[in-house]
């Protein structure tokens, strides 16, 4: 059975997810996390891409992405590759360290993009990891509702411009936003054209 191709433009939008092979964990620890952050900062760099969001998980991590170029298979091959390579080294394990290839949907800014955004960093609390987004440093969520400078790779200023006029009003609005979402279902049932 042959892949599907992926659809693949400059200035696209995507939710990206990936997860750990037999559904393992991709992060044992605080340690691993910031060795994925530094290498999402350097597949951002090289292949000029920009985070809107992103959240990660134990076992899985969701990207909100946009790509400058069509270039998003390119991206995600040196993000999952120099990440598998670095923990694969580090924890002494052989063999795949994710479940397949990574899953993409293409997201339509109009409709899906700021529901998008509130189903990411909500993740940990719908799983029950944490009872507060606040308690969940693993997410973009923290760069969004304080004045802490978010990395370069990280783009904040579109997505908080939907939420009002002036930087602290748009803060106040996204939080609000993001904690109405607690207890609604997921977005992700009512996706199409997957990709």
């Amino acid at each position: 059975m042959t892949r599907p191709l992926r659809l693949e433009f400059a200035g696209a939008l995507y939710h990206v997810t990936a997860r750990g092979n037999r559904s393992n964990l991709i992060y044992r620890d605080d340690f691993d996390r910031l060795v994925w952050l530094e290498i999402i900062e350097q597949t951002c760099k090289r292949h000029q891409c920009v985070v809107h969001s992103y959240c990660q998980m134990g076992n899985h991590f969701h990207l909100m992405i946009e790509t400058k170029s069509a270039n998003l298979s390119q991206a995600m091959r040196h993000l999952n590759g120099l990440y598998s390579e670095y923990f694969n080294q580090r924890h002494n394990i052989v063999g795949h360290m994710f479940q397949g290839r990574y899953k993409a949907i293409l997201v339509q800014r109009e409709s899906y993009l700021l529901e998008l955004s509130r189903y990411i960093v909500l993740n940990p609390v719908r799983a029950k990891i944490v009872r507060s987004i606040e308690e969940w440093p693993w997410s973009s969520f923290q760069y969004f509702v304080a004045e802490n400078t978010p990395p370069a790779w990280l783009q904040r200023d579109w997505l908080l411009g939907q939420f009002g006029p002036t930087h602290a009003q748009a803060m106040k609005s996204y939080c609000d936003f993001v904690l109405a979402g607690v207890g609604k279902s997921s977005p992700l049932a009512a996706t199409r054209h997957r990709i």
